[in-house]
């Protein structure tokens, strides 16, 4: 179990999904939160639920302003930042010739510039507190390509380098920077999955994720268990990039 008493964090589209279950599990395991996103509603009811330990922010993760005012309610109501868990993300699953422009555009600026905001906003809070530790999500999108997935591909492939990138620059700074790659996770961002047993029959372990177990291994990540690793891209997805898998009834 991870350890998480007294470390501070920022986590971006965090009102529901993987980013709430990630503000609960921070906050069971000893953190304060900072949880941020552009629902407000949803965004405040988790934070009133979680009591002390959180705070919620009105955030829009392309604005760079909105960032720094984001690093600012950390530091200035617990005292520092350690974590940053850049979740906020947005999802459009189309054929390339179907997707235009300004539809990859957006994407890009939330995905990825966005997350690119986050880690320039968090560096001097971080270095100030003697350094921390950066989980970016990114996706099985953004290790393999998926057709219909031009625009989201794009984006966490993205990230998935500026990950790598970023773990070499900040290092020096004791800033420790890494990837987490979900496979199909039941969340509202994509309401057609369902759960539980034989759910998702073409992976090896024949069900879709909850929000929870991307929570467990981004917690980690966020703790001083994780303290030599950087620079690595961990998947959580039942198998799915283990290789070409064979389902039971096709075998």
């Amino acid at each position: 179990m991870s350890d998480l008493t007294g470390k501070v964090a920022l986590i971006t589209g965090a009102a529901r999904g993987q980013g709430a279950a990630e503000a609960r599990l921070f906050v069971e395991r000893g953190a304060k939160v900072v949880v941020t996103d552009v629902l407000e509603t949803e965004g405040e009811q988790l934070a009133e639920s979680l009591g002390d330990a959180a705070r919620f922010v009105r955030h829009d993760v392309t604005d760079a302003e909105s960032w720094d005012a984001a690093v600012k309610v950390a530091v200035d109501t617990f005292g520092k930042l350690d974590v940053l868990v850049n979740n906020a993300a947005i999802y459009i699953m189309k054929p390339l010739t179907e997707t235009s422009a300004e539809e990859l555009e957006r994407i890009l600026k939330v995905n990825l510039v966005g997350a690119f905001h986050g880690m320039k906003a968090v560096m001097p809070a971080m270095a100030a507190a003697g350094g921390g530790s950066i989980v970016n999500i990114s996706s099985q999108a953004g290790l393999e390509g998926l057709m219909n997935h031009s625009a989201y591909g794009s984006s966490k492939w993205g990230l998935r380098g500026l990950s790598k990138i970023a773990a070499l620059e900040l290092g020096p700074t004791r800033i420790r920077v890494n990837s987490v790659h979900p496979g199909p996770i039941a969340t509202p961002m994509v309401p057609y999955l369902t759960t539980g047993p034989g759910s998702f029959p073409t992976l090896p372990l024949e069900r879709t994720g909850l929000p929870e177990e991307v929570a467990e291994l981004v917690a980690f990540l966020a703790s001083d268990a994780a303290a030599y690793i950087t620079g690595a891209e961990v998947t959580v997805d039942g198998g799915l990039a283990a290789g070409k898998f064979i389902p039971r009834n096709m075998r």
